[in-house]
């Protein structure tokens, strides 16, 4: 399923360096860029409580947005921001525009399902996930928010590889071969404490 689109209001941002990007935040503000497109880059500033919110609702580098900036709209994707180092809240925002037919490359969370039908879970093993997202290049207007990857099958000592992944129309794994995904692990043999190693022995040495 594709990503949907959000709404995010901006404004155009005056001035550049430390002491104008302080400003923008003391008005509860966070600076942040739109570039790309073969047009130049553009400063803008957006609300501090909303990028916040958007940002820590995950998926936000996957989520395309139409920015309304004082009614021109610009369709973008965020690329990257930056995080206070004490705080953790937003300091700066960089966006993509997106132009029509244009590809980029996104990481995208796998979802692991049917994992109480596993056969190797099952039967006590464990599930060893090798990769959490996968980095596509999808179509700039076809996102997808995730992939599915089926365990239904998966036995114990068996690998979940990429080529057993849907991948979303015109989705296409950046990195070559056939990867791995998710693999099964055995069941973790319990280790014999000495006092039950010498209570086996016991009987045997009375023979």
């Amino acid at each position: 399923m594709a990503a949907a689109t959000k709404q995010l209001a901006a404004t155009v941002r005056s001035g550049s360096g430390k002491g104008a990007a302080r400003s923008v935040r003391r008005e509860g503000r966070v600076p942040g860029v739109i570039y790309g497109g073969g047009v130049d880059a553009e400063a803008i500033s957006v609300d501090y409580r909303e990028i916040n919110k958007l940002i820590y609702a995950g998926h936000f580098l996957t989520t395309i947005f139409e920015i309304d900036i004082q009614g021109r709209k610009e369709r973008v994707i965020p690329r990257d921001y930056q995080l206070d180092v004490v705080k953790d809240t937003p300091l700066h925002v960089d966006f993509l525009r997106l132009r029509p037919g244009s590809r980029l490359k996104v990481n995208v969370p796998v979802h692991f399902i049917n994992q109480d039908t596993c056969p190797g879970i099952k039967k006590g093993g464990a599930l060893n996930i090798v990769l959490h997202n996968v980095e596509l290049r999808v179509p700039a207007d076809q996102i997808p928010d995730s992939l599915k990857a089926d365990l239904s099958t998966l036995d114990i000592a068996e690998a979940l590889h990429i080529s057993a992944v849907t991948m979303p129309e015109g989705c296409k794994p950046t990195q070559a071969g056939d990867f791995t995904i998710a693999s099964i692990t055995p069941p973790a043999k319990a280790e014999e404490t000495p006092a039950a190693a010498a209570a086996a022995a016991a009987p045997a040495a009375k023979k």
